[in-house]
């Protein structure tokens, strides 16, 4: 099994990678294979809704990690996305990101990459603002049919710097206890596909819009 670990933070040893080092921790002594994509501080171009991604399934940036990202959460059984708090709010670099990576891998509402893989937030802050960011990060679990994996309390380390966030001694339990909970989530998953239970099948057939139209587009 393998564990995609995302940090949208600038900083690739901050708190936002000593919360995630702690799930890994876990991970490696349960045999879990992980990979970190570290965003760093390289802008990462915004979605443009050009749709050029809905006709060839990539997306038309590719010089940031997106296109290359997706092709390797097919091979992936679980994901995590972690970011810092700027103003009660995932970081820019994250959510832009996450945009392309979902809308190019989205077309016709099928999310063949992360459908029914587990996914987890985790974000940190020195002070507030995490619940907010914790319920925009898992909007995108909610979309493609990701079972969200939770833990003891809400998936989030206080602290300024990575030696801070050693102090905070229940966030750091509760995002290892995460780990724990995403293994047992693969596992099961696994075996139900051993036992031959087959995946749900989604409608896709209605769609609503709130302006009235004449076709099918969303």
């Amino acid at each position: 099994m393998k564990v995609l670990l995302v940090n949208g933070s600038s900083h690739p040893a901050g708190t936002t990678m000593r919360a995630l080092n702690e799930m890994i921790k876990v991970f490696e002594e349960t045999g879990v294979e992980t990979e970190v994509i570290q965003l760093g501080g390289k802008p990462i171009a915004d979605c443009l809704q050009c749709n050029v991604c809905q006709k060839t399934g990539k997306c038309v940036f590719k010089d940031d990690g997106v296109n290359d990202f997706v092709e390797k959460a097919y091979n992936a059984d679980g994901f995590v996305f972690a970011s810092p708090t700027y103003f009660a709010h995932p970081s820019g670099r994250l959510l832009s990101f996450l945009d392309r990576v979902f809308y190019s891998n989205g077309k016709d509402e099928v999310y063949d990459a992360f459908q029914f893989k587990p996914g987890a937030a985790v974000v940190t802050a020195r002070r507030g603002g995490t619940s907010t960011s914790y319920d925009v990060i898992n909007k995108y679990f909610g979309i493609a049919q990701m079972p969200i994996v939770t833990s003891t309390y809400w998936n989030n380390v206080h602290g300024l710097t990575a030696d801070d966030a050693v102090q905070d001694e229940e966030g750091l339990q509760v995002v290892r206890n995460l780990a724990r909970n995403m293994i047992w989530m693969m596992q099961a998953s696994a075996a139900a596909k051993e036992s031959g239970i087959a995946l749900p099948k989604a409608e896709s057939e209605a769609v609503t819009n709130f302006i009235k139209r004449n076709d099918n587009l969303r």
